[in-house]
């Protein structure tokens, strides 16, 4: 069940860690936030919910496996996020990511701990 769902998340892990990046060199290119917002890690996750459930359709236990999958992508996809709020801090960069935190362990808490929390429970 659970390299069923690490199967699953393979390839949703790779495409978020490639958006955040994205998002973030969007930003330093000066675009608004509210175009940058649509390309975001929770609208990412809702689009996979999505595809998870239509490639779930005929599973004995759907739901089990989806909340797994979740389980594995959600984390996973936020690193990224930890990642790109480093690089702005330590080279104080000034995108949305180096506002919010003042060290390593309340970035890594909010935005791989909660933050997963948030993309796991809508």
């Amino acid at each position: 069940m659970f390299l069923r769902a690490l199967n699953l998340a393979k390839i949703p892990v790779l495409i978020a860690m490639i958006v955040t990046p994205i998002r973030f060199f969007l930003e330093l290119a000066g675009l608004p936030e509210n175009v940058i917002f649509i390309i975001g890690l929770l609208w990412l996750t809702l689009a996979f919910a999505v595809y998870w459930g239509i490639k779930l359709y005929n599973e004995k236990q759907p739901y089990l496996l989806l909340l797994l999958s979740l389980i594995i992508f959600s984390p996973v996809s936020r690193f990224t996020v930890f990642v790109v709020w480093w690089i702005d801090t330590k080279w104080s960069i000034g995108t949305h990511y180096g506002l919010y935190f003042d060290n390593w362990v309340q970035a890594l808490l909010n935005h791989v701990v909660y933050g997963a929390l948030v993309q796991i429970i809508p």
